[in-house]
């Protein structure tokens, strides 16, 4: 089911993408330089759709980013849980030696008697 829902959504965006790239091939110059509009210091020639989809993957680079940082205290959070716990599986390890060595040097008095 889920196979096929990926399947009738994929297919209909993929077709939407080819045919955007396809409908805007025409190039343009990109230029980084507001100073001068004639002769730009810092310009690109590149296809409409190249643009377009860049803006995208800056934009999700730069989503992914943001959610990374904001989780930050999340994942502290998880660090320490996973400490606390280790430190609570080895205080119990320890314990149960602690408990059987007792119980092995009690047990030869415990016959004595």
């Amino acid at each position: 089911m889920r196979r096929a829902l990926h399947w009738i959504i994929g297919v209909p965006v993929v077709a939407l993408i080819v045919t955007f790239a396809v409908a805007n091939r025409q190039w343009i110059d990109v230029s980084l330089d507001p100073l001068s509009r004639d002769a730009p210091r810092f310009s690109i020639s590149m296809p409409l759709w190249s643009l377009f989809f860049c803006g995208i993957f800056v934009g999700l680079i730069a989503g992914w980013l943001a959610c990374w940082f904001a989780q930050k205290k999340w994942r502290r959070a998880a660090r320490e849980a996973r400490a606390e716990l280790q430190r609570g599986q080895d205080e119990i390890a320890r314990l149960k030696r602690e408990s059987a060595g007792r119980r092995d040097l009690a047990a030869p008095g415990a016959n004595a008697t």
